[in-house]
């Protein structure tokens, strides 16, 4: 058996140690300069909404710039291998939402979302509701599903791009009711739901601050919303349990991340900033203003959920057959 020589056996002690001594050295001096956020989508929409109220937090609290930057294109692929190939020091990050997991199951990309990033932790999370436009008869969730099985391909359902978590839903809602809807790729959010005010679509899946104004107006009517309560922007919307379907109970989450490599007391540091952030109630009224809860873990444990989560779309998606055109 190979053994080191005994020079060198004396001086690992001191190396770890010193190598310690320059970890909580670096953890203590950063940040020193600005920081950038990436996001992967355009300005507008609750992703770049939550990486703002993010970064307007953290340069609250260390007296850096923290700016947020959109790298929208290649469905979110563009920001997220930006921030895998950037420099390991902690200031370059990335905020996204479970499409960075599911995106490179569905296309080739550069980067490995489970080998090429540093999980610094959750930020908050979202219900889907599903609405359809007024001109479907439906009024309850089990009349839609009767109206769907009876014209199958017939009726549609947009989202935001191709992958993203619309997308998913109603592929998994096809899956669980046995109906058959088309799907309807948009470049944006923004597109999507102007086609389902208009009737061009005939189904949505969205989030509940999206829905309320909308189904207050009487534009969409929405049938069901995930999770396990109703939501107070829709107090009379049923949840899918409710309505017959609990096994249909997805969500949108938003996360944060740095390259990997980045030194273990620097994603420390910016995970308990980041749990004092989502702990603040002014913080948490806003995410609840906006339909979301705060999601608060440690890098670890968004580790553990990313990787859960990877392999929970992977059954899926094969299983929908869900490529990206």
């Amino acid at each position: 058996m190979y053994k080191l020589p005994a020079s060198v056996v004396r001086v690992i002690p001191l190396a770890l140690m010193t190598l310690t001594v320059v970890d909580v050295a670096a953890q203590q001096a950063y940040p020193r300069q600005p920081i950038r956020i990436l996001v992967g989508v355009g300005p507008g929409g609750s992703t770049n909404n939550m990486a703002r109220l993010i970064a307007q937090k953290f340069q609250e609290s260390w007296g850096q710039p923290v700016i947020v930057e959109n790298r929208s294109g290649a469905n979110t692929s563009i920001a997220a291998e930006a921030v895998a190939r950037a420099v390991p020091d902690g200031y370059t990050l990335l905020v996204a939402t479970n499409t960075h997991i599911a995106v490179p199951l569905m296309m080739r990309v550069r980067y490995q979302p489970l080998k090429d990033f540093a999980p610094i932790g959750t930020l908050g999370v979202s219900r889907y509701v599903m609405s359809v436009h007024p001109s479907v008869p439906a009024r309850t969730l089990k009349e839609f599903i009767a109206y769907a099985k009876a014209r199958p391909n017939q009726l549609n359902y947009g989202s935001s791009g191709s992958g993203g978590g619309s997308h998913i839903d109603g592929a998994v809602f096809d899956l669980l009711t046995g109906v058959r809807t088309q799907h309807v790729p948009y470049k944006g959010g923004g597109q999507a739901l102007v086609d389902a005010i208009a009737g061009h679509v005939q189904i949505s899946y969205n989030t509940p601050m999206i829905v309320a104004p909308h189904a207050a107006s009487g534009a969409l009517r929405p049938l069901a919303v995930t999770g396990p309560k109703r939501v107070a922007l829709l107090p009379g919307v049923p949840t899918f349990a409710e309505a017959g379907l609990p096994a249909f109970d997805e969500k949108a989450w938003w996360g944060l991340y740095a390259p990997a490599g980045t030194p273990r007391p620097i994603v420390d540091k910016l995970a308990a900033e980041l749990k004092k952030i989502l702990t603040t109630p002014s913080v948490q009224r806003t995410l609840e203003s906006q339909g979301a809860e705060a999601l608060i873990s440690t890098p670890d444990e968004f580790a553990a959920m990313m990787r859960a989560e990877s392999a929970n779309l992977g059954t899926v998606i094969k299983s929908a057959n869900i490529k990206i055109h």
